[in-house]
């Protein structure tokens, strides 16, 4: 826990921080509060001891945890802020972002890098997280043993609070062992590979129209015609290893879908 991390710190007398604090030649123990907890927390970010994607605790707990008043912890992690190393949140706290890495997917897009440019407000929202063996089937799908774990992930997708699909995704738990741990209704998928460092090369995609389950229909709002579009995906790193699978239900009425061809 990132509380527990913290707890090994305290303030000995002018501010001292006590143990494995990185001193760079700008900041040293008779630095200002603010600058030595910035370092602090930055260089636990940079260590990996604080990973990408997870919650900070919150400023009163660092405060308390460090005998600093909240107004200083508030200015060391803005600074962070500032450094793209955290983002803040109202009503939902700090989490880390870590070193950003710059990719250009083109047509290789999830919901919110679709929907993003498009001027239209999006969300998503997280129906179910878990960790679970793979199976038969998603052992055969992701060519792994099917006693070892998978994790999935089921969300709503939203467009101008009106419900557009439903998401089935199946990523192995092997390549990011950590995902558990990470708020989904904060970052995207995509911005999750990104910490991991995976690059995202292709896909394969299927779509059909299906007859959809009560419970589908139900959380789509469909009432009449009880049929969707399901998209089916299947994309891969660089290497060509499947990354992820992925199943995405979708409302007809709301929804287009275009593929463009272009000469060899």
């Amino acid at each position: 826990m990132l509380e527990q991390q913290l707890k090994q710190f305290h303030i000995l007398e002018r501010g001292r921080l006590k143990n494995e604090m990185v001193q760079k030649e700008s900041v040293g123990y008779d630095s200002p509060y603010y600058l030595q907890v910035r370092e602090l927390v930055k260089s636990k970010i940079e260590a990996g001891e604080f990973r990408a994607g997870t919650a900070l605790p919150s400023d009163n707990v660092i405060a308390n945890l460090l005998g600093l008043s909240r107004l200083t912890v508030n200015a060391a992690l803005e600074g962070l802020v500032k450094e793209g190393l955290i983002l803040r949140i109202q009503g939902k706290g700090s989490y880390v972002v870590g070193k950003r890495i710059t990719r250009d997917l083109e047509r290789l897009q999830g919901f919110n890098q679709t929907m993003d440019g498009k001027n239209v407000n999006s969300s998503v929202k997280i129906l179910k997280k878990s960790r679970r063996k793979a199976g038969l089937f998603f052992g055969e799908v992701f060519e792994i043993d099917p006693e070892e774990y998978i994790y999935y992930i089921e969300r709503l997708c939203y467009i101008e609070d009106q419900i557009s699909s439903i998401e089935e995704i199946y990523v192995p738990d092997e390549i990011m062992p950590k995902l558990e741990g990470i708020d989904l209704s904060v970052f995207s998928l995509y911005e999750v590979y990104e910490f991991y460092g995976i690059k995202l090369s292709e896909a394969e995609q299927t779509l059909e129209v299906v007859e959809l389950d009560k419970r589908e229909a139900k959380l789509l709002k469909i009432e009449n015609d009880k049929t969707g579009l399901l998209i089916e995906c299947k994309t891969y790193n660089e290497n060509h290893r499947l990354i992820e699978y992925s199943k995405n239900f979708t409302r007809r009425d709301i929804s287009d879908y275009t593929v463009q061809f272009g000469k060899y």
